[in-house]
């Protein structure tokens, strides 16, 4: 695996041939799904994209950790993280990449 970005402006340029809408309102309709999706996860909502997977926001708690520069001893509190699960196409064909 290569590790290669995608940039959103490679994606609108992917999805423009396809459909019959211009690039800036491919770049408008992008722009809108993410601020949903932003919008759902920090209203504590589940986001489910049927065939792609579910984005939502988990509590992380709290630790001790160590400042990795200073060495000194920090403590992280508990806070939310947004976690992607793949949805079980994507999972399997993910799996088959290192293969």
């Amino acid at each position: 695996m290569s590790g290669e970005k995608l940039t959103k402006a490679e994606i609108i340029e992917q999805i423009y041939p396809r459909v019959k809408v211009s690039k800036k309102n491919i770049h408008t309709i992008l722009d809108s799904f993410f601020e949903e999706i932003k919008k759902g996860l920090l209203e504590d909502k589940v986001i489910e994209l049927r065939g792609f997977g579910t984005f939502e926001i988990k509590l992380r708690k709290g630790r001790k950790a160590r400042n990795p520069k200073t060495g000194a001893s920090v403590e992280v509190h508990d806070h939310g993280v947004a976690v992607f699960r793949p949805g079980r196409e994507l999972k399997q064909k993910a799996w088959s990449l290192r293969e």
